[in-house]
């Protein structure tokens, strides 16, 4: 269905490919999962599948890609829309209308679909995808997930034969995750469609894959998932909880890998490591009581109480739409609530959803230079914490250039600057590969140390794991759960992370915590 002859791909003025020589083909009616580092070339990849790469990026292309015999060098994007449908990392970007409704209807008016197909076909994506109760609603007006959602039934509508997706559970919650990996896979083996995911989140979609492409160092290895992933620097938990215990064949699931860790259980429940200590700190870093922020007149969240001390990290976890932006929103000051009361000691520095709001700049350096002033800070002073983030950031690269991770390494820089007392991230690991995870839990972690409050709204069970001290549930806009995050994580089957599910009823939830067990018990 999809080649790929001897690609390699250089944007304007890059010093380097993105790809160089990529050669390897998708078989017809597979799911596809295309990993690797962040910068390794997975979104070029995926773009050049539908012909923005390089219809609209530019640059020069040598070699070939064709779909079902069509060759995207003489076929733009607008002629291969009826055969390949692209959902981009950025939902909202794509949006072309004002209403859910008329978003999944948008892309088949375009096409000339009959309006009795129309009205049919939107329906079954508003089914598929979950999303009737919101159907006349704005789009800008949705969760970040539910966008995410929105987008990909606009190209489901016009019923593609591929479906190329970058990052498409990235701003779900677990569930929805769920049920979107779950529709994509019925499409892919109840109607044979072909569909290719490009996902930093293994985790969730690795055992939806019937093959794996990974991206290292300018080569392509491609196979079956447990093939690729023996050798693959880039690993969900589970797998490398597989290759800590050498089990063989490699488990994918959370079912393999409880048949297979029956001896590992066992040796961990002579184990003494019970898990870490809890911050002992009781000075209040910020906190909302009785807080009720409203849109359009309709509360967001209701009687909302909650508090983040100095050195505790808080994850703020629930479905899309449950609150949590909005929290985090109103601490920052930037929706003024309709009722209740906020406090800060030492003032908020926020990390929106999408870093890249917060840059203006025209160059790395004087978006530091800039953010020094702003702060009071002495000059050099953002420039270091970014050094210290994410080392190797020329000065004179724009923002827009930077990778998802060394974007969110500039706003945490720049946010820093100011040495806030209470820190809030929503959605940091979007769009983040698991290296530069592993970065950003150091860094909340020494700042945590430091006595800096961490408040983070996220979807990431497996961020949470890592670095959360306690985990508070939304749900309709209410606090359901509130308590230490292991104790939540281990009785919740839905923000439990994997490893918490393979070795149940023992409280382990990383790999990390696995590893310290075995050597507790010797």
């Amino acid at each position: 269905m999809i080649r790929f002859d001897d690609v390699t791909v250089t944007y304007p003025d890059a010093e380097a490919p993105a790809i160089t020589g990529a050669t390897f083909e998708i078989p017809e009616g597979e799911l596809v999962l295309v990993i690797g580092s962040t910068g390794a070339g997975k979104s070029t990849i995926l773009k050049s599948i539908n012909g923005l790469v390089p219809h609209f990026t530019g640059g020069d292309f040598s070699g070939r890609v064709t779909v079902d015999g069509r060759d995207t060098r003489t076929s733009p994007p607008r002629e291969m829309a009826d055969l390949v449908g692209y959902v981009g990392q950025d939902p909202v970007a794509g949006f072309v209308t004002d209403t859910v409704e008329d978003e999944l209807a948008y892309g088949m008016e375009s096409l000339g679909v009959a309006p009795d197909v129309m009205r049919r076909r939107v329906e079954e994506a508003l089914d598929l995808l979950g999303l009737a109760h919101l159907r006349d609603r704005p789009l800008l007006s949705l969760s970040g997930g539910e966008q995410q959602r929105v987008a990909i039934g606009s190209v489901l509508t016009v019923h593609p034969r591929v479906l190329v997706l970058d990052e498409p559970t990235s701003a779900l919650d677990p569930p929805a995750a769920d049920e979107v990996l779950a529709a994509l896979s019925r499409l892919v083996h109840d109607l044979g469609m072909t569909v290719v995911i490009a996902e930093h989140r293994l985790e969730r979609v690795v055992q939806y894959a019937d093959r794996v492409v990974l991206i290292q160092d300018n080569q392509i290895v491609t196979g079956a998932p447990a093939d690729v992933l023996a050798t693959s620097p880039v690993v969900p938990p589970v797998v490398e909880l597989g290759r800590l215990a050498r089990w063989s064949p490699l488990p994918l699931t959370i079912r393999d890998a409880r048949r297979a860790a029956i001896e590992l259980r066992g040796r961990l429940a002579a184990s003494t490591w019970r898990g870490g200590d809890s911050p002992s700190a009781t000075q209040v870093a910020g906190a909302v009581t009785d807080l009720v922020p409203s849109y359009d007149g309709v509360p967001a969240l209701r009687k909302v109480s909650l508090d983040v001390r100095r050195g505790e990290v808080v994850a703020v976890m629930g479905r899309n739409g449950a609150g949590k932006s909005t929290l985090l929103a109103s601490l920052a000051g930037l929706r003024k609530p309709a009722a209740g009361t906020i406090f800060l000691a030492a003032g908020i520095g926020l990390v929106p959803q999408e870093p890249g709001d917060l840059l203006w700049a025209q160059t790395v350096a004087a978006e530091c230079r800039d953010a020094d002033r702003d702060a009071g800070a002495a000059d050099g002073t953002t420039r270091a914490l970014l050094a210290e983030l994410s080392p190797g950031i020329p000065d004179l690269q724009h923002p827009r250039d930077l990778s998802e991770g060394q974007r969110l390494a500039l706003v945490l820089a720049i946010v820093l600057a100011r040495r806030p007392g209470l820190l809030a991230l929503d959605e940091p690991t979007r769009g983040l590969d698991y290296a530069t995870k592993r970065r950003l839990i150091a860094t909340i972690a020494r700042l945590a140390a430091g006595g800096c409050g961490v408040l983070i709204a996220t979807h990431d069970v497996e961020l949470v794991a890592e670095v959360a001290h306690r985990m508070v549930v939304l749900a309709d806009g209410e606090v359901v759960s509130n308590g230490p995050a292991r104790d939540v994580a281990l009785t919740s089957p839905v923000f439990a992370p994997q490893i918490a599910k393979v070795l149940a009823p023992l409280p382990f939830l990383t790999v990390g915590e696995v590893k310290r067990g075995l050597a507790a018990a010797g």
